[in-house]
């Protein structure tokens, strides 16, 4: 069967740029209405009967039956298993990847993730205490495709954040369970692991059962039942992100190889059919030769099905005027991942103030980004870049205010606070603050 991956052509200069883009843009996050009742369904079962539910839910959309729980839960010693089970250079590229990944969040820590106070002239102690969560799930994904670089990318941040307990879920359909994900849960130190899914994780980890202890906050990517669960439980714990479809913005000056930025289109493009992948370009001959580089390459990918579907309903190659409006628009697109293919990035790199992550120059393929950078491959999706942040070490901690009033700065503040708290009726306020003066 011969796939066709066929991404729409536009033109900045076209009178309908501004209908066909937004077009070609829309996503909506709003799940299947049969979805969200399903989900709703699944969690208050979870929530009643724990285990059990868990239990009855893995076995019938994983395929994975067991009679208890503790069939489900992979041992420290099955993680190091796996990991020895690897071949040298898997696990010489896991141990790398979470060296360079655990190197860059230890730094990221320094730089903001400490505790500060100071005085005033009063004598006032004012600061900010920063202390980890007790405890995290993170999620892995385990159905198409899996995932041990998401492994890495969720639990070492918690861990250089000084989380205590660490806990990993992720299906195993009919029982297969991958090594490479054990063996990182194992390298990144993970505490406990288990293998369920879906919905029935997300309740697991939210309520808490007899095995699955209830966490903090849940990060990690997943499906639409993950999605849909985790915006259920945000409230009683933390999550990180409501997650949408990959996406990757290529800004090229036409220098860069055209079939290095082909397949960097194909790499956010097989994730799956919703995935979107867009060029902006002033070259239009050397948009023509990205396309005829996409007609090559395409028959030898394995996942040419996935690929072509989403390059051809939600892919785009969009001639622009200048490098300049390519920048604007990819400010208005606010990607996930934002290549700037140019001879010169940091030209352009300035211009830019809305991206999950940034790739300067052509050597620098989002790829490199997912599995062993460091920076975290966790990253705003659907345009919340433009108000949203990478996954960091900052997730997996808490601030809580310090103040130690002296008994100078309590005549001084204890005075404005009685006025404002009698202004807003609030007399216990005030004559609590007035207790304090001389």
């Amino acid at each position: 069967m011969e796939f066709v991956a066929a991404p729409v052509r536009l033109s900045t200069a076209d009178a309908q740029f501004e209908h066909d883009f937004a077009a070609r843009l829309h996503w909506s996050a709003d799940t299947d209405a049969a979805i969200e009742q399903r989900v709703a369904d699944i969690l208050a079962d979870v929530q009643k009967r724990g285990d059990a539910a868990v239990l009855e839910y893995t076995a019938r959309f994983d395929g994975l039956s067991a009679d208890s729980m503790a069939a489900l839960e992979l041992t420290k010693e099955e993680l190091k298993a796996a990991f020895d089970s690897l071949p040298a250079d898997q696990r010489e590229a896991l141990e790398s990847a979470a060296r360079r990944v655990r190197s860059y969040h230890e730094a990221q820590k320094k730089a903001n993730g400490e505790s500060w106070s100071y005085r005033d002239e009063d004598g006032t102690l004012l600061g900010q205490k920063v202390t980890p969560l007790d405890r995290v799930g993170i999620y892995v994904p385990g159905g198409k495709a899996a995932y041990p670089s998401s492994v890495l990318m969720n639990a070492i941040p918690a861990q250089v954040a000084g989380v205590e307990d660490i806990i990993m879920v992720v299906p195993t359909p009919q029982g297969a369970k991958n090594p490479l994900v054990l063996a990182a849960a194992y390298v990144a130190g993970v505490h406990r692991a288990f293998t369920v899914g879906g919905a029935q994780a997300v309740a697991a980890l939210a309520y808490g059962t007899a095995t699955i202890p209830k966490v903090d906050k849940i990060t990690g990517p997943g499906n639409a039942y993950v999605a849909s669960a985790k915006k259920r439980v945000f409230g009683l714990v933390g999550i990180d992100m409501i997650a949408g479809p990959s996406e990757i913005l290529v800004l090229a000056d036409g220098t860069t190889p055209p079939a290095w930025v082909a397949m960097d289109l194909f790499s956010q493009a097989e994730h799956d059919e919703l995935a979107q992948s867009i060029l902006l370009c002033p070259d239009a001959p050397y948009i023509d030769a990205v396309q005829a580089e996409i007609d090559r390459l395409l028959p030898e990918m394995p996942r040419k099905a996935i690929i072509a579907k989403s390059l051809s309903d939600r892919g785009a190659l969009i001639l622009t005027k200048d490098m300049e409006e390519a920048c604007a628009i990819s400010n208005r697109i606010a990607p996930e991942h934002l290549e700037v293919s140019s001879r010169d990035p940091h030209r352009w790199e300035p211009l830019l103030k809305h991206a999950g992550a940034i790739f300067l120059g052509a050597y620098t393929s989002e790829s490199l980004g997912d599995y062993c950078a460091g920076p975290n491959h966790v990253l705003p999706t659907s345009g919340t870049a433009r108000f949203s942040s990478p996954l960091g070490v900052y997730d997996f901690q808490k601030r809580s205010s310090l103040i130690e009033v002296s008994e100078a700065g309590a005549q001084i503040l204890g005075r404005t606070a009685a006025v404002l708290a009698y202004g807003e009726g609030l007399q216990g306020h005030a004559r609590a603050a007035e207790m304090r003066l001389k």
